[in-house]
Order: C-alpha cells, then sequence, then structure tokens
C-alpha cells in the first residue's frame, strides 16, 4: 500500500496548476518561431505576450517592463554582474543573490539584520551617502520577502532612502506573489526577479522586471529577442505556463487568509507537543504561508528525514543549498547562535494545503520530536 504523501515544501517549489499545465500543452500546437512574420509565427508571438502582460498584471507592472528569463537565479546575476562599484547587501540574501555579489568584485556594504530576520535600515542613508562609488553606480539589493523565514523585508523604505541618494534598487521577489499583494511601481524599486515555479507555473522559466528607462547590458548577445536584452529563441510553452498562473494567482481571493489560518494552527500545536521549540521570526511581518521551527538539541537534517519516512515533505532551509550538512547563512546573519542554526526546519504551505495535511503534520512530529536518534 502506498503512504499517502504530505506535500510542505512550497517555498521550494509549488505544483504545477492546472492552468498553466493546460497552457503549456496549448502552446506544444504553436509550430511557429515567435520572431517570424508569417501566421505561424505571429500565434507563437500572441502567447509571449499575452503572458508577459498576465505577469505584468500580477505585480502592476507594464508590459514592456517584463523580461522573460530562465528563472530568478539567472534574473537575479543579470543584475547583479552588471559592473557595480558597490553593492549595499544583507546577509540573509538567497545564494542567487550572495555568490553574485561576491564575484562582482564590487564594494560590499553590509545590512544588519534583527533577530527577528527583517533587514535593519539605520545607518543606511549614512552608508550610501559614505560609499566612495559614484551613485550611478551603486545598486542595493534587498529580497521582499525571505525564502527561510518568510520575514517580509522593508524595500519600499529601503528604495526611498536609495532614491535619495540617487542609488538603484533590486529584489528578489520570488516567495511573495500569491502570499502578499506586489506592487512593482508602489515598491519604488527599478529591478525585481520573479520565478514560475514558485506560482505553481514551470520550471525553467522566470522574469526580470526592469523600470522603463533603466538601461542594463544585454544578457545574452544574439537575436532581437527580448527587445534586445535577451538573444534566443524564446521558451514559448515555459512562458505560456508562467502567465498562465500568474493569471490564476491574480484571480484568487483569500488564499493567504487560509494558509495563514493553519499556518498558525501548526505553530501552536508544535509550540503545545514541544514546548522548547522556538518559532523563528515569529515577531516580525511575515509570508501567510512559512513556519521556521527549531527544536534545540535535535539535528534539522535528521528531523527533515524522519518526517519523509513519514511522508511528510519539508526542508531545512533553502531547496538550493538544504543538500548541504551546515548551519543557515540566514539565520547566522540574524546572529541566533548555533545551536537553533542546526536545528530549524521549514514548513511552507500552499493554496492546496488542508486540515489534514497539519493534522498529519503534527502526528508525525509528536512521534519523532522526542526520539534520541535526532540528537545533535
Amino acid at each position: 500500500m502506498t503512504m499517502k504523501r504530505t506535500y510542505l515544501d512550497y517555498n521550494a517549489s509549488v505544483p504545477l496548476r492546472g492552468e498553466a499545465r493546460a497552457a503549456i500543452l496549448a502552446a506544444l500546437d504553436a509550430a511557429g518561431n515567435p520572431s517570424s512574420v508569417h501566421a505561424e509565427g505571429r500565434q507563437a508571438r500572441a502567447i509571449i505576450e499575452t503572458a508577459r502582460e498576465r505577469v505584468a498584471d500580477l505585480i502592476n507592472a507594464k508590459p514592456s517592463e517584463v523580461i522573460f528569463t530562465s528563472g530568478a537565479t539567472e534574473a537575479n546575476n543579470w543584475v547583479l554582474s552588471a559592473g557595480w562599484e558597490a553593492i549595499a547587501v544583507a546577509g540573509i540574501e538567497h545564494d542567487s543573490v550572495a555568490a553574485p555579489v561576491t564575484a562582482s568584485g564590487a564594494k560590499r556594504i553590509d545590512l544588519s539584520v534583527a533577530t527577528n530576520g527583517v533587514t535593519e535600515l539605520d545607518g543606511l542613508g549614512g552608508a550610501l551617502a559614505a560609499s566612495p562609488a559614484a551613485s550611478k553606480r551603486t545598486l542595493l539589493t534587498l529580497m521582499l520577502a525571505n525564502n527561510e523565514t518568510g520575514v517580509i523585508q522593508p524595500v519600499a523604505d529601503a528604495a526611498a532612502l536609495a532614491r535619495e541618494h540617487g542609488v538603484m534598487v533590486h529584489t528578489d521577489a520570488v516567495q511573495a506573489p500569491g502570499r502578499i499583494a506586489v506592487d512593482f511601481a508602489a515598491l519604488g524599486v527599478d529591478a525585481l526577479s520573479l520565478s514560475a515555479h514558485k506560482l505553481g507555473g514551470p520550471r525553467g522559466v522566470g522574469a526580470l522586471v526592469v523600470r522603463d528607462g533603466i538601461e542594463l547590458p544585454a544578457l545574452i548577445k544574439g537575436g532581437g529577442q527580448e527587445r534586445r536584452r535577451r538573444g534566443g529563441t524564446e521558451n514559448v510553452c515555459g512562458i505560456a505556463g508562467f502567465g498562465a498562473a500568474a493569471e490564476a494567482i491574480t484571480r484568487e481571493q483569500g488564499a493567504a487568509k487560509h494558509m495563514a489560518k493553519l499556518r498558525d494552527r501548526l505553530e501552536v500545536g508544535v509550540l503545545r507537543a514541544t514546548p522548547a521549540a522556538v518559532i523563528i521570526g515569529k515577531g516580525a511581518p511575515r509570508l501567510a504561508n512559512t513556519a521556521y521551527i527549531a527544536l534545540p538539541g535535535k539535528l534539522a537534517e535528521t528531523v527533515v528525514i524522519k518526517l519523509d519516512l513519514e511522508g511528510i515533505a519539508v526542508s531545512a532551509g533553502s531547496a538550493c543549498s538544504s543538500g548541504r550538512v551546515g548551519s543557515s547563512h540566514v539565520l547566522e546573519a540574524m546572529k541566533l547562535g548555533p545551536e537553533l542554526a542546526r536545528s530549524a526546519i521549514r514548513v511552507s504551505l500552499g493554496p492546496q494545503t488542508q486540515d489534514e495535511d497539519i493534522a498529519a503534520f503534527l502526528t508525525a512530529w509528536k512521534k519523532i520530536a522526542g526520539s534520541a536518534a535526532l540528537a545533535a
């Protein structure tokens, strides 16, 4: 008999939505190259431009500002490798931001992070003003919501400070759509990264949203695709699925409230069963779907494996780094100490999560939390 699985790792990837699947299958029949002027080419081009409009609508951007990429990692690397002299960044950023910042050779302006996971902006204005780099060659990058803790970051406030000094602003907004409202125009940022599979679209497609009037060097030189910013024939099927997922999220009402109710029930159950557990970021504004739970004295990787054996899928931090045994760099930046950093697991919910999924997690948690085999 096959064990029923409970998927609680939506921050890693959201299962493909039915709307996205249907759009992908339909796009498979578009035979033309979207750069061709004949009817078949125009059909493929229409699929791309419809998706562009849907992605733009999701985040209140202009379609002309949406540039399709292979995902948010590519989008982040594109922005961060654009020849900056200085980059302001916090230690909580995803590896796809942290690694290119290091590789860029730019002067690093470190932003401090409070123990609740919120990036602190005290002193940011002074740090930007004191940067030896010309203001037009300085970038501030700050994620909209952290992928591990779910803590929402003060991007709009940071962008307002940066504008006072003529500094460009980028935000990795991968975890936000469908969980909080995302308004590209209101945030005041110059560039924003998205990934389709975090919305229930297909893997391998994303977007960099760049404010009209902002010039970035071409990512891939070649043809005139994506307004000469990213050469190469577009991934028509992937883009179609991305657009369909974005449209579905735009229509959804009450999903975040539903997830928050279930997330709170899960956290109450965890604390009742294991009073020593710590809910990281609990006092800060968080995504409605994310619970980051540390049980001091227990090793996170072992907890994840034990839960998996019970049919529960969760993670120990970022999906891009959870295969490596070691402390979370996010929790290190929050200065929570190595014991908590070694013991934290991430439980992330989605619109499809139901009461029985929370009950299944809590049953498994109670079963394994007292196991001596989990000792760090």
